[in-house]
């Protein structure tokens, strides 16, 4: 399976088999339902749109990577992948950093904000330290790394366009 049709399945644009979804599961380490995410809700537009916190589905599982292993935990925020961007959520515990590969890039555009704490971001050859309320956004394509090097918990809410998961693919 391609990477050009991963992505097309992403915006919308392919019409996965039931084989290919779970082949797609299989190689992300998820069940199939990851894709399927139960949702509550009155109404069908609630259904369709809406995210309860308790239902955020766990983008480390995807990533095939711990959250000790990157520095960070990552949740969906968005109800689904299949638009031209997808917004999410990440924790990063007192000191956490990711020393083994400190700088990724990728196409496209990467906005956030800081929630909670600080955010120590290298973005090219500049270190910039962001805390509660600072915001960011810059070509992805720029080698970039955040940390958290303080003692309380960093909260970070964050937008990538294109969607590329797992976030690690080179796109074509």
């Amino acid at each position: 399976m391609s990477v050009s049709y991963i992505s097309a399945i992403e915006r919308g644009a392919g019409k996965p088999s039931v084989d290919t979804i779970e082949s797609l599961a299989s190689a992300l380490d998820v069940d199939v339902h990851w894709f399927f995410p139960a949702r509550r809700g009155a109404g069908p537009l609630e259904k369709a749109y809406i995210v309860r916190a308790e239902n955020r589905r766990n983008l480390n599982r995807v990533y095939n990577q711990s959250p000790e292993e990157i520095g960070y935990t990552d949740w969906l925020l968005s109800s689904s992948i299949g638009g031209r961007f997808y917004l999410g959520i990440s924790r990063y515990a007192p000191g956490a950093d990711r020393p083994d590969e400190p700088f990724h890039r990728h196409g496209g555009e990467q906005h956030g904000v800081v929630i909670q704490g600080e955010l120590e971001m290298n973005l090219g050859d500049e270190v910039i330290t962001l805390r509660s309320g600072d915001s960011y956004s810059f070509d992805a394509t720029i080698p970039h790394h955040g940390r958290n090097r303080s003692d309380s918990e960093t909260v970070l809410v964050w937008a990538v366009s294109p969607v590329v998961i797992p976030k690690d693919v080179e796109q074509d």
